[in-house]
């Protein structure tokens, strides 16, 4: 479902990562490792929103550089920072993400915010919210469209102990059938997701 293939970044003088290739079958992974290991470069250029020097990343069969909407069009993407929007409002984000992916805000998708605690929040501009409330809108709107890789980089930063435990029941529903590839310093959602913790460097 995913593949990174010969993946290289290199910033000024600093190589980032070099010839990264790794296949992800459905299942969660957490890159753990402290700062400054590549962690959200690689999960930008995965997402699409970092261009890599070299090298190509396949989402459920779709070239990110040769087929692009079709990629990202399978992709959900949770960024470290969820302020990108700042005036618009968590329900908006969440209906322009379901044009894109051609479907509908369900009720599916209405119940993960409201477990989430976000139904008090989601008429709210994002900057009216707190860090948590715009991850919580950000992880609702990977839900839109069945994407079959979801990327989140530091999903549980700002969330309080009760979204953190939807999230980690989120995260291991989603695993059965897609690739929930995520970045973390929280231990005890890697342990809750039953994730599979991997280092940038080892995926070779």
């Amino acid at each position: 479902m995913l593949r990174i293939d010969n993946l290289s970044k290199r910033y000024g003088d600093h190589d980032v990562f070099q010839g990264l290739t790794h296949t992800f079958s459905p299942e969660c992974v957490a890159l753990c490792e402290e700062d400054s290991t590549g962690k959200s470069s690689l999960l930008g250029i995965i997402a699409g929103a970092i261009a890599p020097d070299s090298g190509d990343v396949w989402i459920d069969g779709h070239s990110l550089i040769h087929a692009p909407r079709q990629a990202k069009s399978r992709l959900a993407y949770v960024p470290a920072n969820c302020l990108q929007f700042p005036t618009l409002t968590g329900r908006a984000l969440l209906e322009q993400v379901a044009l894109e992916k051609n479907t509908a805000v369900d009720d599916a998708v209405l119940d993960l915010a409201y477990r989430l605690g976000l139904e008090p929040h989601l008429d709210k501009r994002f900057e009216q919210m707190s860090t948590g409330s715009r991850r919580k809108v950000f992880l609702t709107a990977a839900a839109l469209g069945d994407p079959a890789v979801v990327i989140a980089d530091g999903p549980s930063d700002g969330l309080d102990a009760q979204a953190r435990g939807v999230l980690a029941d989120v995260f291991r529903g989603w695993s059965q059938d897609r690739v929930v590839l995520f970045a973390s310093h929280d231990p005890e959602l890697v342990q809750a997701c039953g994730a599979r913790s991997v280092n940038v460097g080892a995926l070779r």
